[in-house]
């Protein structure tokens, strides 16, 4: 008979590889689009399945590695849903709920975890630790400037000074934060034998390629706009 952990660490595994092939298939589908929509939302689901399973599996064996799984499932989870969530505020009417104030607290906790752990290790001359450090940064800056734009946020529950199409930017540029966080953590966990600072750094050259590609498709604003036709 399977044990509980065995189970759960199974459907972690399973939710993991169909968040990779969803999100790669809303990466490569018209934006927008039905199959793009239905990839997106698979990916989300999986996602949620992908962080819900994380947390027990580390409640069964509290080890390093699963802390690090916690925190980084968190991260990337929190991407998935902001860069979900930010379809519902671009419309008219639908600003920051209840959930989207619990999430950013999660995350920023996560994320002081994450770059303490990092600040710990370097501080103990591992210079891994930098790597956890820089990764914490970037989630905290980014829930702080979340929690900032939901105060901040207009009467007709758009973003403050987000027009046209920068809803649609906001939502690409998490996705695909969200889905290189995933790849990074399948990297991490996989990719053993490769230097440990490129197992980690890889799919963030080759994610942030692309959030640059969309922003100069589909934004109004900022140095890259208009860069890259429709």
């Amino acid at each position: 008979m399977v044990d509980l952990e065995t189970a759960t660490l199974g459907l972690h595994v399973a939710a993991g590889t169909i968040a990779l092939l969803a999100g790669l298939g809303a990466m490569v589908t018209r934006k927008g689009g039905r199959r793009h929509r239905r990839a997106g939302r698979v990916y989300v689901a999986s996602m949620a399945v992908v962080v819900g399973t994380v947390l027990p599996l580390f409640a069964l064996d509290p080890s390093q590695l699963r802390a690090f799984l916690v925190l980084a499932g968190t991260f990337s989870g929190y991407l998935a849903f902001s860069g979900y969530r930010a379809l519902s505020r671009g419309r008219p009417a639908d600003g920051a709920e209840r959930v989207d104030w619990l999430a950013v607290v999660l995350v920023a906790a996560a994320c002081l975890a994450l770059g303490g752990w990092g600040l710990a290790r370097l501080l103990g001359g591992d210079f891994f630790g930098t790597v956890l450090l820089v990764f914490g940064g970037v989630g905290l800056s980014m829930g702080i400037a979340d929690a900032r734009s939901f105060r901040t946020s207009g009467e007709d529950g758009r973003e403050n000074g987000e027009s046209g199409r920068e809803w649609l930017v906001n939502h690409l540029t998490r996705m695909v934060a969200a889905y290189i966080a995933t790849v990074t953590a399948v990297s991490v966990v996989n990719l053993t034998l490769v230097n440990r600072v490129v197992s980690w750094l890889w799919p963030t050259v080759v994610g942030t390629l692309l959030i640059l590609y969309w922003q100069a498709k589909y934004a109004d604003t900022g140095p890259l706009a208009g860069y890259v036709g429709d």
